[in-house]
């Protein structure tokens, strides 16, 4: 009976205590979010036709629309071995264990407490009563029962510290998405510069065929004294020249293989890529709408949950100025012999509060609520520049692709030229018509306009890579990314207005 008074007395203080945590209000401001100016529209010329793929998912796998399966193997075993994106993942893990402990606040502690002892007391220890005399006894002390912590929580410190835990993990998600994205760009990057290169010294690989072919030509025609060793040593000097820079290249292109080693979390020694020359065909990127980056871009993501926990830790700083209420109760048994502890004469119980409150520190509360009120003014000054750099870089993007795509059709020209200027040469020359430094500066213009095309056509790539990355990502196949048509034709989206179309001038 007496376990039961106390267990229903212990309950009804309980609920007296939760119904006034409850009609209690969390001190500190509510989260907003701040509206940020977004242009209604990207400056794009008749290269570009905004799409509206707003109701198409993302697609994790963005690389796929490249249709490259080195790259597609190389990201694959990026995701799986890259060591920043483990380290990134353990953050992320720690933010929920954070948030876990933190919300653990608000449900009462209960701890189980056992404690067994026997003692003496002394026969001159000082007088209670001077009509009892005092006595030395030998005897067992013998206590078990839990023991209960519970914070009201009266004025929402813990509420807002669930708060800005919650948002903390939200953003080291975020962090981790946008470490993927980051990672995975990177590896696409090295990669198209590295085909590039493979580009490049196929070109200059070719030069030097050609360049030899025409050093065996003038050396027979000196042989038979039809032309002077000038030519020949121009001829030579031109060919040793271009070995020169074939080799140069080769040192840049194991530079990015070593690079995208590190990044797929192999020993740069063992590692290697075969050489291999692209056709580039860069796909066409769906653009979406300005807007669309707040909720794309995982790093502006990450900036605002950053904000929703600073503006928390200004409520848990206010908090600190109103009581704390905190309930303590208690029930358990305490006996002499271990067979009659858990008999009910031996029950114990107790209920109590204890509550807090500083009436004077000298300004150090004050100060924590200007500190936590600099920190979110800091947070959001931080997202709003977030957005701007968001805004910067997919214009970049795409008025750098729109520059690219005419260059290359003029580059295109020049190869052209350049390969009739050679052969217009060759004839004159043969002809007698020319000196040979017209065939020489002829070479010379073909090899530097072929590189300069494949120049250009890697930095369309990587150029498209960053522009996925700026707009946080792709579109999933059929709802937001097409492939470019060959030959530079202009073509329309597959899926109507949630693709982004891509033409090149006719």
């Amino acid at each position: 009976m007496k376990l039961q008074r106390a267990g229903r007395a212990a309950l009804a203080f309980s609920a007296a205590a939760s119904a006034g945590m409850l009609a209690a209000c969390a001190v500190g401001p509510d989260y907003t979010r701040p509206q940020a100016e977004v242009p209604p529209a990207w400056n794009a010329d008749s290269y570009w036709r905004v799409a509206a793929p707003s109701h198409a998912p993302m697609d994790p796998d963005w690389w796929n629309v490249y249709r490259d399966s080195t790259l597609a193997a190389l990201e694959t075993q990026a995701l799986a071995q890259n060591q920043t994106l483990v380290a990134a993942n353990a953050h992320y893990q720690q933010a929920k264990a954070t948030l876990a402990k933190t919300r653990a606040q608000q449900v009462p502690e209960v701890d189980l407490a056992a404690s067994a002892s026997r003692f003496r007391i002394s026969h001159d220890r000082p007088l209670t009563n001077y009509a009892v005399p005092t006595v030395s006894t030998v005897q067992n002390n013998l206590q078990l029962g839990p023991t209960i912590n519970y914070d009201t929580d009266l004025f929402g410190r813990i509420r807002r510290q669930v708060e800005g835990a919650t948002a903390s993990a939200g953003q080291s998600a975020d962090d981790l998405a946008n470490a993927r994205l980051v990672l995975t760009t990177e590896v696409a990057t090295d990669y198209f510069s590295l085909r590039e290169l493979d580009t490049e010294i196929d070109v200059l690989n070719q030069s030097v065929t050609l360049q030899q072919k025409a050093l065996d030509y003038v050396n027979a025609q000196h042989d038979l004294g039809a032309v002077s060793g000038l030519d020949v040593l121009q001829q030579k000097s031109l060919l040793d020249t271009t070995r020169v820079q074939a080799q140069l290249l080769l040192n840049q292109r194991a530079q990015y293989e070593h690079a995208i080693a590190a990044l797929v979390g192999v020993p740069a020694p063992q590692f290697s890529i075969e050489p291999k020359v692209l056709n580039f065909q860069v796909p066409a990127i769906a653009l979406g709408v300005p807007s669309d980056l707040l909720q794309r871009r995982p790093d502006i993501a990450s900036a605002e949950r950053a904000m929703a926990a600073a503006n928390a830790q200004i409520g848990v700083a206010k908090a600190a100025f109103f009581p704390s209420l905190t309930l303590t109760p208690g029930i358990g048994w305490e006996a002499t012999q271990f067979a009659s502890l858990l008999s009910a004469p031996t029950l114990m119980w107790t209920l109590g509060a204890a509550a807090g409150q500083v009436l004077f520190d000298g300004g150090r509360r004050a100060a924590n609520v200007q500190f936590a009120s600099e920190g979110y003014k800091a947070t959001e000054a931080n997202y709003r520049q977030t957005v701007l750099d968001a805004f910067e870089q997919v214009q970049d993007g795409i008025t750098g692709l729109a520059v690219l795509d005419g260059a290359a059709k003029q580059s295109e020209e020049a190869v052209a030229d350049a390969q009739r200027l050679l052969g217009l040469a060759n004839d004159r020359y043969s002809g007698g018509l020319v000196a040979y430094l017209n065939v020489i500066t002829a070479q010379q213009s073909l090899l530097n306009s072929k590189r300069q095309d494949a120049q250009i056509r890697g930095q369309q790539m990587t150029l498209s890579v960053a522009l996925v990355k700026a707009l946080g990502g792709g579109w999933e196949d059929g709802a937001g990314v097409a492939d470019a048509a060959a030959g530079g034709s202009r073509h329309d989206a597959q899926t109507g207005d949630a693709m982004q179309a891509r033409a090149a001038a006719p």
